[in-house]
């Protein structure tokens, strides 16, 4: 199994990050990504102890869209500083998480479209995949990704909570579709019909932990060792052995992210 998007680096894991790391192991992980902010000084030196604890683990780095502001002056410099940090970052694989989200109002719209223009084209630069984060902002995530993806832009729609179009549009744009814990929730039947039309060979799995968590471990703090319950509903929507859900995504992954 592997998670392709988690937040280890998270503050909230610094006392036990060991058994955290420990439990995703005897839980069959053999790696997952770690999605890193940009900057963040202690994010990256608790990334290092990850890097210690589990080699195999991939990197994620971006300028996320509640912190666009940061760079209001000038967007491009967002993308200056996700290339150093990629640059340090051996076990860096992606650009993200980035994107736009409009529920909250951290940053002003103009400035996280800006600034995920700035990263796509880094992205596009280095040949790169994108890790994408769209919330109440889909019409807008959708036509930059066409205008500055050139038909060539990689990546995934993570933490996918969208409807069937949003499905299709990322399907169409060659994007992975990525299902977190929210998956299993009793209210998301929608979701599930929506995710039981996305072929097996464009989908991911992920916790997005520590947020999210999936039943039945809801209002616990989420960790990459309970992924296995997203690969459980998954093979139920689509009629499979969750050891193949496991297998297929994996796989997955590899295609998108490398070996």
């Amino acid at each position: 199994m592997i998670d392709s998007h988690c937040h280890l680096a998270d503050e909230t894991f610094a006392p036990d990050l060991e058994a955290v790391v420990s439990r995703a192991k005897a839980a069959g992980l053999a790696r997952t990504l770690v999605v890193l902010e940009a900057g963040n000084a202690k994010e990256i030196v608790q990334a290092e102890r990850i890097a210690r604890l589990w080699p195999e683990v991939q990197m994620s780095i971006g300028v996320h869209p509640h912190v666009a502001h940061r760079f209001r002056d000038d967007p491009d410099e967002a993308a200056t500083v996700v290339r150093a940090q990629l640059s340090a970052t051996p076990a860096a694989r992606a650009v993200g998480e980035i994107g736009l989200d409009y529920h909250y109002d951290f940053s002003p719209p103009d400035v996280q479209r800006a600034v995920f223009r700035s990263q796509l084209r880094l992205a596009r630069e280095l040949g790169w995949p994108v890790v994408i984060h769209t919330r109440e902002a889909d019409d807008d995530t959708l036509e930059i990704l066409r205008e500055e993806g050139s038909g060539a832009m990689r990546g995934v729609l993570h933490c996918f909570t969208g409807a069937a179009a949003l499905a299709d549009a990322g399907l169409e744009l060659g994007f992975y579709i990525s299902v977190a814990g929210i998956v299993t929730f009793p209210k998301a039947a929608d979701l599930r019909e929506t995710i039981r039309r996305v072929p097996l060979d464009r989908l991911l799995v992920e916790t997005d932990s520590p947020f999210l968590a999936p039943v039945p471990f809801r209002g616990k703090r989420n960790e990459p060792a309970y992924v296995g319950r997203v690969i459980e509903t998954l093979a139920g929507l689509h009629a499979t052995d969750p050891v193949e859900i496991a297998r297929r995504t994996a796989a997955n992954f590899h295609s998108l992210f490398g070996p």
